[in-house]
C-alpha cells in the first residue's frame, strides 16, 4: 500500500491554483501573489511558494521582479494529456528513499504528469543493454529519466525515440539532458587534505560506472591528486569489486589482509555504512587507525559522532531541473541541456593523521 503524503499549505494552494489554470479561469498573466493570498486566504510566502512550484511545472513563467507571472499554458495545452515519465532507478536500496527521488514523484504528478516505475532497477539488470531494451519495449512511457547509469546505458538511451534524461551517471558529450554533480574539486580537496596529514595509501571505492571503460572526471581528480604529490597509483587505490553485498565486503576484506590502507573514501551512505560495520567488528578504530570520507552527503551522516568527513551536495534543485526538462519535452521542444551542481569537502572527525607504521 503506497505511504500517505500529506501535503504541505503550498503544495495545496499550488493544487488549487493548477486547477483553476486547466478551467481557463485566467488568460494571459496570473493576478499577483498578494491579490491571490487574499483570494486564497493564505499568507504571502504560501502563495509565493506554490506560484514556484507552478513555474518550475512549465505552468507559468516569471518576467521579472514586481511583475506578474505569465500563463505558459494555452488552451490547446491544458487539456492534453500530461506525460508518462519512467524514472529507472539505479538500485531500489540507495534510489527509492531519497528524498529527491520521493519529490520528483510528487513534482511530477502535481505538474499532471503520471510516474511508471519499471519492474527493475539498472543494477537488477547488470547495466546491460540487451536486457534494458527488453524492459523499456514492455514499459509504457513517452520520457524516460536514468538514475545513475553507466556510459553504455546512456549512450543507448541518447539514440532512442524517446526523450531520456540522465539524472547523475555520465553524460557528457551525449545529446542528451541531464543533471549532476560536478566533484572534481571535491574530491582533489579531500584528497589533498588526506596526503596533508601524512597519508599515502589512500583507497577510493566507487561503483563500476565510475571505473569503468575509463575512470569519470571525479575518479580522474582523485588520481591525478595522488600523482601530483609522487604517489604511484594502481589498481590498489581503485580496485574492482562485485557490486553485491558479499562483493563489497570481500573486496574490503581483502584491502586489509596485507597493506591496509590508512584512509578509504567511500562512495554513497549505504557503502559507507556497510564499511563501518566492517571496521566495527575488526577493532580498526576511526580514525586512529584508519581515516574515512563519504564521498556522498545524505541526512542520516548528521547524527553520526564524530562528524562526518564528506562531499556536501544541495540534492534540493534536482527535481525542479527534471520537472523543467519534462515540461519542455511536453510543449514537443528538444532540451538536451546538462547541469552540474556544484559540491564541496567538508572535513570532520572521521579523518585524522596517518597512523605511524
Amino acid at each position: 500500500m503506497p505511504q500517505l503524503r500529506i501535503l504541505s499549505a503550498s503544495e495545496q494552494a499550488a493544487a488549487h491554483l493548477r486547477e483553476l489554470l486547466l478551467r481557463g479561469h485566467w488568460s494571459g498573466n496570473l493576478p499577483g501573489a498578494h491579490r491571490l493570498a487574499k483570494e486564497l486566504g493564505v499568507n504571502h510566502k504560501t502563495i509565493k511558494s506554490a506560484l514556484g512550484l507552478l513555474e518550475h511545472a512549465g505552468l507559468l513563467k516569471g518576467q521579472g521582479p514586481g511583475r506578474q507571472r505569465e500563463i505558459v499554458m494555452t488552451s490547446v495545452n491544458a487539456t492534453q494529456p500530461g506525460l508518462r515519465v519512467a524514472i529507472l532507478l539505479h538500485e531500489k536500496i540507495s534510489d527509492h528513499n531519497l528524498h529527491h527521488i520521493v519529490e520528483l514523484h510528487h513534482t511530477l504528478e502535481e505538474a499532471g504528469h503520471s510516474v511508471v516505475s519499471p519492474a527493475k532497477t539498472l543494477t537488477e539488470l547488470k547495466m546491460d543493454v540487451k536486457r534494458i531494451s527488453q524492459l523499456v519495449e514492455h514499459t509504457a512511457a513517452d520520457a524516460w529519466i536514468i538514475c545513475a547509469g553507466s556510459p553504455q546505458v546512456l549512450a543507448w538511451f541518447s539514440a532512442r525515440p524517446e526523450p531520456a534524461f540522465a539524472r547523475f551517471g555520465r553524460p557528457a558529450g551525449l545529446p542528451m539532458a541531464g543533471v549532476g554533480f560536478d566533484k572534481q574539486s571535491a574530491f582533489s580537496a579531500a584528497t589533498r587534505r588526506l596526503i596533508d596529514l601524512g597519508h599515502r595509501r589512500i583507497v577510493l571505492l566507487v561503483r563500476k560506472t565510475q571505473r569503468r571503460p575509463k575512470p569519470g572526471p571525479s575518479v580522474r581528480a582523485f588520481l591525478d591528486e595522488l600523482e601530483a604529490h609522487d604517489i604511484p597509483t594502481s589498481n590498489y587505490n581503485l580496485p574492482d569489486w562485485e557490486e553485491s553485498r558479499e562483493g563489497f565486503h570481500d573486496r574490503l576484506a581483502s584491502l586489509f589482509q596485507i597493506t591496509p590502507p590508512t584512509a578509504l573514501i567511500i562512495d554513497e551512505e549505504i557503502l559507507f555504512s556497510a564499511t563501518q560495520q566492517f571496521l566495527l567488528q575488526r577493532g580498526i578504530r576511526v580514525p586512529a587507525d584508519l581515516s574515512l570520507i563519504c564521498s556522498y552527503s545524505d541526512p542520516s551522516l548528521a547524527w553520526c559522532e564524530p562528524s562526518v568527513a564528506h562531499i556536501h551536495m544541495d540534492t534540493r534543485p534536482i527535481a525542479r531541473h527534471v520537472a523543467r526538462w519534462v515540461a519542455s519535452v511536453h510543449k514537443g521542444q528538444r532540451n538536451t541541456r546538462q547541469t552540474f551542481l556544484p559540491a564541496d569537502f567538508i572535513p570532520g572527525g572521521t579523518i585524522g593523521p596517518a597512523p605511524s607504521t
